[in-house]
């Protein structure tokens, strides 16, 4: 069990099949960042600002559980192959992202892809065919009037070439296109509640966290369709000693590594 902290400093648990990686890569300026800051906070910043790399994490309850998700949005350079292998490993998954107007986003996400299920096989220990990886592909930037340099049949190509399974999802992060769909797709594929998309739960504020694990709210008794999600502010990334201890246990079979809570509000 994972041990979170309210504001009163009073202790719960979210049960570590309830917690979550979601990691998100691609090259720089693909548009990453703009599809986490819709799913987090649906807005759009037309301003660009190169990612390192960031950390968030987002609480639910839904149908009276508790989930964390925590969201990694990687660098487009991967200045630190190590540290790209790491995010693989710890995640659980993916959103590989390119450029509609630009092949070598493309190829980079053919590359990703590879590399994702090459990793996570010799995670498991299997053959690349039997790893299940959720995965979704997005060619992002649909709403502009540009020249299309990755045409259709490279994506079918891509997402029929091999047995694992994935989607394909053209959007636009700034129109807010077919977002929403792609990660209800995406938790679909994941055996996750479909209301941990943007479209399906009320985001509240930190100020509310007692929504996660009480049967009510402002007064308001709670039904079983309800669901909420609360971003966590300042959330850090855990250690790199936390992070492998969590794969090592995956490797063997164990429980989740109980380093990755952290303080809810």
């Amino acid at each position: 069990m994972i041990k979170k902290m309210s504001p009163s400093d009073s202790h719960f648990d979210i049960p570590a099949k309830n917690c979550h990686r979601m990691v998100i890569l691609g090259s720089t300026k693909v548009g990453k960042t703009a599809i986490i800051s819709r799913f987090l906070n649906e807005r759009f910043d037309d301003q660009y600002t190169p990612t390192i790399e960031d950390f968030h994490r987002k609480f639910y309850s839904i149908r009276g559980d508790v989930y964390q998700l925590d969201i990694l949005d990687t660098s487009g350079n991967h200045p630190f192959p190590a540290m790209r292998r790491l995010s693989i490993l710890t995640g659980d998954v993916f959103i590989l992202v390119f450029s509609l107007d630009n092949k070598e986003s493309f190829l980079e996400v053919q590359r990703l892809k590879r590399q994702i299920y090459e990793t996570k096989s010799c995670l498991k220990n299997k053959t690349k065919e039997n790893v299940d990886v959720p995965l979704v592909i997005c060619g992002n930037k649909c709403d502009r009037d540009f020249y299309r340099e990755v045409q259709e049949e490279e994506v079918e190509r891509l997402i029929a070439g091999g047995d694992e399974q994935c989607a394909y999802f053209e959007i636009s992060a700034k129109r807010n296109t077919n977002v929403d769909q792609m990660f209800q797709t995406l938790f679909t594929m994941a055996k996750l509640p479909s209301e941990m998309s943007p479209d399906r739960h009320r985001n509240v504020s930190q100020q509310h966290c007692e929504v996660l694990h009480r049967k009510s709210f402002r007064g308001k008794k709670l039904k079983d369709g309800d669901a909420f999600g609360i971003v966590a502010p300042f959330a850090r990334r855990p250690s790199v000693h936390s992070d492998l201890m969590y794969i090592k246990e995956k490797a063997v079979g164990g429980s989740q590594a109980k380093e990755r809570g952290c303080v809810i509000c």
